[in-house]
Parts: structure tokens; C-alpha cells; sequence
């Protein structure tokens, strides 16, 4: 068995099409798709997206049909979406796992470690950045929202204090609100952290102008 496939987590790798300077290891960018997705689904941002990162697309490890992959079930009801409290637990310990796990099989700089979610994967980034900020640099958060659970569970503020997060929402998204959106830049702006928000014209989805933001600010943190 090979080091990566020892990881809890199914994934592609694409490594940096920018050389890093001699003794430095590069960032790494660590992608987490959305419900009824799989880690093939953002892997094209990484075209726009710094050269110096490494790049790290993950498949939860929820099977809900052919190709379709989930972090835990969830049902989209008229008050909203709601999921498995539990599973979603479940389903963030298999990512610190994986997350902890990760510099002994690449040679990464595991001090700039950033997640970039969509949707579920987004909510999976911020459950996982609030509750082990020893884990991460920072996050870039795609139509996503809060888990209550998640903020309960959130670290104290000196845990947090190094962390940088940007989220982008979609003013006409139907899965997620732009309400969710709102609650999140509400809740974070509470928050002792480096925090960005941004909305946009679209839907549930990434747009060029979102991307090419997303991008700035990435390289903005890389430095």
C-alpha cells in the first residue's frame, strides 16, 4: 500500500506548476466538493488559482449514488436544509484525520494549509476550521452556511486569532440562501479572525468574477 493510499480520505493530488525557492515546501490547497459531487468536480479551478500550491481534491467518504459522494445525508425542506447532526460529526473526524495525517505523505508546508469548499464542503471547512484551528491557515467558503453545531463547538477566540477566511455567496441561490450566506458573514465578523465577504449575481454555483476573487485573495495570503 502506498503512503497515500494509508490516508482515510480518496483523493487527487496536482502539484505546483510554480517552483518553489530552495529549502521552502509549497502551500497546499485542500478542496472539498459538494453533496452528490466527487474530488474530480473543482479540480479545474486550480488553472486560476496561485501555482505555488499544491493542490489536494478530496471525495467524502459518503456514497449516495454512482460518482455521487456526500459528507452526511441531508434534506432540503421549505425551512431550510437539514442534516444528520451525527454524521456530520462522523464525517469531520474523518477529515481531521485525514488533514492530520497529510504532511507525512506530502511534502507540503503543513503552516500554510488552506481548505476551499463548495456547499456541503464549504460547511465541512468551516465545522472543521472552527473546532481545529491548530490544523488550518485559513479557508475559502463557497455557498456554504454554519452548523449550529459547529459554532457551538468553535474554539476560543486565542485559537483562532491566525486565521483567515473568505466567503463568497450567490444572491440568487436556492439551495443554500443568501441568508445563510448573511449568517456567516454575521457570525464570523464576530470573530477575532482575517475575514472577507463578498456576494455576488448568481446561484448555487461559482461564477468567473467569483474565481477570479477567490484567487486574488488566495495569493494575497501566500504572500
Amino acid at each position: 500500500m502506498s503512503a497515500a493510499a494509508s490516508l482515510p480520505l480518496v483523493h487527487i493530488t496536482a502539484p505546483p506548476s510554480s517552483p518553489m525557492p530552495e529549502g521552502q515546501k509549497p502551500p497546499v490547497l485542500v478542496l472539498l466538493h459538494g453533496v452528490g459531487s466527487n474530488e474530480y468536480d473543482l479540480l479545474d479551478l486550480k488553472n486560476y488559482l496561485d501555482p505555488r500550491l499544491f493542490v489536494v481534491s478530496v471525495r467524502s467518504p459518503l456514497t449516495i449514488g454512482p460518482q455521487a459522494y456526500g459528507w452526511y445525508p441531508v434534506h432540503f425542506t421549505e425551512a431550510g436544509a437539514v442534516g444528520d447532526t451525527a454524521a456530520a460529526e462522523k464525517g469531520r473526524q474523518t477529515l481531521v484525520q485525514f488533514l492530520e495525517a497529510l504532511p507525512s505523505v506530502y511534502d507540503i508546508d503543513p503552516k500554510r494549509l488552506y481548505l476551499m469548499g463548495f456547499s456541503q464542503g464549504s460547511v465541512m471547512s468551516l465545522f472543521t476550521l472552527l473546532t481545529r484551528p491548530d490544523l488550518v491557515t485559513g479557508a475559502v467558503i463557497m455557498s456554504g452556511r454554519v452548523l449550529p453545531e459547529a459554532w457551538d463547538a468553535r474554539a476560543d477566540d486565542n485559537a483562532l486569532r491566525h486565521l483567515h477566511v473568505l466567503a463568497v455567496h450567490g444572491t440568487q441561490d436556492r439551495v443554500l440562501p443568501i441568508a445563510d450566506g448573511r449568517n456567516i458573514r454575521e457570525r464570523l465578523s464576530s470573530l477575532p479572525i482575517d475575514f472577507d465577504y463578498k456576494e455576488y449575481p448568481m446561484g448555487h454555483a461559482v461564477s468567473s468574477e467569483s474565481v477570479a476573487d477567490i484567487a486574488s485573495w488566495l495569493t494575497s495570503k501566500l504572500g
